[in-house]
């Protein structure tokens, strides 16, 4: 196992369980993924972890002693992991959640997610993958009652983005549900399986009847999971705005298994902006408008990042409020702190002159356990707001 040697800085941050090491840390130049045991400057250990490049960071710290990576640290990693979401398998309404949250579980670089009955390994960076035998091989020891399994490979290397692993191959689609809801999934279409499993507890807020009797907008709508859980929950009409084709029919789908007749809802494949003009004109309004984009996109010349365009957003989205109307603005940009997205929020709110509250705001669901030492691994931010004209 190499030995490094950090700088004071990062001696610091690794010392109090900051699990994330940076280039900046490393007093040498980053060496080849491979397993590490860490020191300062003054020759004292630090613990044990890997070295491996990925879209954040260059490494994770995984053990604050020189503990030994092998099967059993894995088991023991998944036997935690499992204990803590015992909650999860009672619910008789849920059978899809978090198994696995990464460095919030003692592992970075990888996650695992439970779609009744399969799981879906998801591989973050080149090292953590080459250890892909040891670790699944641990998995199936405290897992025994799983499936099949997928996995993701979401580091920039990879050869292939998706692939069956063990066990049985799952339905297309493969039906799950949450907080009573039904959703197709597709666990080996790309990247993607058709939900995301953070946003549970918005879906869960409308389906239990924030939405009753109010009309819905949701832009950016990937699948339309918050336009039927809003259905689901009682909404007299939802609306969809996604960019992307496929939009429409895997919308049209989520209606569809839960004996929601599509027709009866509205549904566009347009630009989010083109759609707001679009409204209006018509002059619609929206009881209820949710606002999720994507980190960052791009439509033709015109580029979108939630950092610098957020507000653009909110501000087109009152325009279209029915007054005491609901604004549901959420997004899951890492770069982007709560104080910062709040702020851009309200500078953005204040600027059109209305009135607002926040009323609820919701981060990860507690199956995306979070590490207290890394409390930027809970990215999620949703705020719930009254806006009144």
């Amino acid at each position: 196992m190499k030995k490094i040697t950090v700088r004071t800085k990062a001696a610091k941050k690794l010392r109090a369980g900051y699990p994330l090491l940076v280039a900046e840390d490393l007093n040498s130049p980053f060496l080849e993924d491979d397993f590490a045991q860490f020191f300062d400057e003054k020759g004292q250990a630090l613990g044990t972890g890997y070295l491996s490049k990925q879209n954040k960071g260059v490494g994770w710290l995984l053990d604050s002693s020189s503990v030994k990576i092998d099967h059993h640290f894995y088991v023991e990693k998944f036997v935690n992991a499992r204990a803590l979401r015992a909650n999860f398998y009672q619910d008789e309404l849920t059978n899809a959640f978090r198994l696995f949250n990464g460095e919030g579980d003692g592992l970075g670089g990888l996650t695992i997610d439970f779609y009744n009955g399969f799981a879906v390994f998801s591989w973050y960076n080149q090292f953590i993958y080459s250890q892909k035998k040891a670790i699944v091989k641990a998995f199936q020891v405290v897992f025994p009652d799983i499936k099949g399994a997928y996995e993701k490979l979401r580091f920039s290397e990879a050869a292939l983005e998706s692939q069956h692993i063990f066990g049985q191959e799952a339905a297309e689609p493969l039906l799950v549900m949450e907080n009573g809801v039904t959703y197709a999934t597709y666990l080996n279409e790309g990247l993607m399986t058709g939900i995301f499993l953070d946003q549970k507890n918005v879906r869960g807020a409308l389906a239990g009847g924030l939405s009753t009797g109010k009309t819905l907008l949701n832009m950016f709508s990937y699948t339309g999971a918050f336009s039927v859980a809003a259905a689901f929950g009682g909404s007299s009409q939802t609306t969809s705005v996604d960019l992307a084709k496929r939009s429409l029919d895997k919308t049209r789908e989520q209606f569809l298994v839960n004996g929601i007749e599509p027709e009866s809802q509205k549904i566009y494949v347009m630009d989010v902006f083109g759609y707001f003009n679009y409204a209006k004109k018509k002059e619609l309004t929206y009881d209820m408008i949710v606002l999720d984009p994507p980190s960052f996109a791009r439509n033709g010349k015109k580029t979108f990042s939630v950092a610098k365009n957020y507000g653009d957003l909110v501000k087109e989205a009152v325009e279209i409020l029915e007054n005491n109307g609901t604004l549901i603005a959420s997004t899951n940009a890492a770069n982007v702190s709560d104080k910062k997205f709040r702020q851009m929020i309200e500078e953005a709110l204040k600027n059109k002159g209305v009135k607002f509250t926040v009323f609820q705001e919701e981060k990860l669901p507690a199956d995306f356990h979070i590490a207290d030492s890394f409390p930027e691994g809970n990215y999620l931010k949703v705020l719930f707001i009254k806006i009144k004209k």
